[in-house]
């Protein structure tokens, strides 16, 4: 069984709602994906590695599933899950298996009502680009699974936003959160994911600009993600690999050390270590869980 977040209920809901040179791209990636989708943010480390190495080889588009339109209507019976007080043991198996730190406790403490305001508030903050829809919805995950805040709330999202202020238009995007346009853009993504039949999260279609297309349902290490790159572009080569550790967070900006264990092939606490001693030598800083540079740029990250 591949490991990932199961929906069941948007499509009723969406019915009922209102440098270097770049270069071409050769694979466009389509991102199906929700900001509560535990298994996502367990998939991050291998996401990002990929787009790391290929960088511009491949363009990227996310789609919002609204993985938990609300807890009346939500069931998830592969993994065996129908209320909120059920998602902490699974958040917990999250953490177990791919080594992300996960702040399950959020789920008895403050249950997420829902994950379709944070869903719009990605497609809102999109409305800046995609570099920094995709940086908002990084915070997002951060903000839920390593610090248990309910991104269902509308103060949270705003405090978010203002926590992007360097890159983000914070009176736009609390403007654009409630707009007609940034709702119709969510529920075209509903739609999407409905004719699809995505029905697990991540999911990522994988289409080569001149022809054939994978899918990838579900978390999957990085091996298998090339895998299916190679099937698709078989001559495509990664431009850069990781190697610097430094440069690799300076280009993320925050990771966590299941982020740097995919990078480097290394175990969980061998990552830590190596993190930790970079910190003691000042190259590092350390909040919690997250790692970051000495000095933290105001440019977006470039591969957000």
């Amino acid at each position: 069984m591949v490991p990932s977040c199961t929906i069941t209920e948007p499509a009723q809901v969406c019915r009922n709602g209102t440098g270097s040179t770049p270069t071409t791209p050769q694979v466009e990636i389509v991102y199906y994906t929700d900001p509560l989708c535990s298994w996502s943010w367990a998939f991050e480390p291998h996401w990002r590695r990929l787009r790391y190495e290929f960088a511009d080889q491949i363009s990227r588009r996310m789609v919002m599933g609204g993985l938990i339109a609300n807890w009346q209507q939500f069931a998830d019976p592969l993994n065996d899950i129908s209320r909120p007080a059920q998602m902490g043991p699974a958040w917990l198996q999250v953490e177990q298996i791919s080594g992300m730190p996960v702040a399950a406790g959020i789920w008895s403490v403050d249950p997420p009502a829902s994950s379709y305001p944070a869903c719009i508030a990605v497609k809102a903050a999109e409305q800046q680009g995609q570099t920094i829809g995709a940086m908002y919805l990084r915070r997002l995950r951060e903000a839920v699974m390593l610090e248990q805040r309910n991104i269902a709330r509308t103060e949270v999202l705003a405090a978010l936003a203002e926590a992007l202020s360097a890159h983000l238009d914070v009176a736009r995007f609390q403007h654009d959160l409630n707009s007609a346009p940034v709702l119709e853009a969510f529920r075209e993504d509903l739609k999407d994911a409905r004719y699809r039949d995505i029905g697990r999260f991540p999911t990522l279609i994988m289409r080569h600009t001149t022809g054939p297309a994978v899918i990838v349902v579900g978390y999957r290490p990085y091996p298998a993600l090339r895998e299916a790159l190679a099937r698709i572009a078989p001559d495509l080569a990664p431009p850069q690999l990781v190697g610097d550790l430094t440069a690799y967070i300076a280009f993320w900006q925050r990771v966590t050390a299941g982020e740097i264990a995919v990078a480097y092939d290394l175990d969980l606490t061998s990552a830590t270590r190596m993190l930790d001693e970079a910190v003691a030598r000042g190259m590092l800083t350390r909040d919690g869980q997250l790692y970051r540079p000495q000095v933290a740029s105001l440019e977006p990250a470039r591969g957000a």
